[in-house]
């Protein structure tokens, strides 16, 4: 019985259902680390695409962005960004979408993507 707990847990916490409560302040710090590539304050496109909106919005769809093929072909089997997918993309963009142009290496503590996510949801 211990051992199909452990599983269950496991399970959850590995495919990010079970997720840290995001602090939105936090967040914002946290995105200074982003802010020379994208912007959320207005929907304009730097070296990345304008992520204001970004949670709930169609995936690859910032109006005026050149996405990458893999990308593109990504966002069509996942039509929008909701705070799995993004948690799945902010630990390790690569690996998610191999071939996309972001050189972000990730954010590998689950606290700071949970507060980067919060943060991004504020930003409508």
């Amino acid at each position: 019985m211990k051992l199909v707990v452990f599983a269950a847990i496991f399970l959850l916490t590995e495919f990010g259902v079970v997720r840290a409560e995001g602090d939105a302040s936090k967040g914002a710090e946290i995105f200074k680390k982003c802010a020379a590539c994208h912007s959320v304050t207005e929907k304009t496109n730097k070296v990345g695409p304008y992520l204001v909106g970004i949670a709930g919005r169609k995936t690859a769809a910032a109006e005026g962005y050149n996405y990458s093929e893999a990308l593109k072909t990504f966002a069509q089997a996942n039509a929008v960004w909701d705070d799995a997918s993004l948690d799945q993309y902010l630990t390790d963009p690569k690996a998610m979408i191999p071939g996309n142009k972001m050189p972000f290496a990730g954010l590998k503590d689950v606290q700071e993507r949970a507060d980067l996510i919060t943060f991004l949801k504020t930003k409508m």
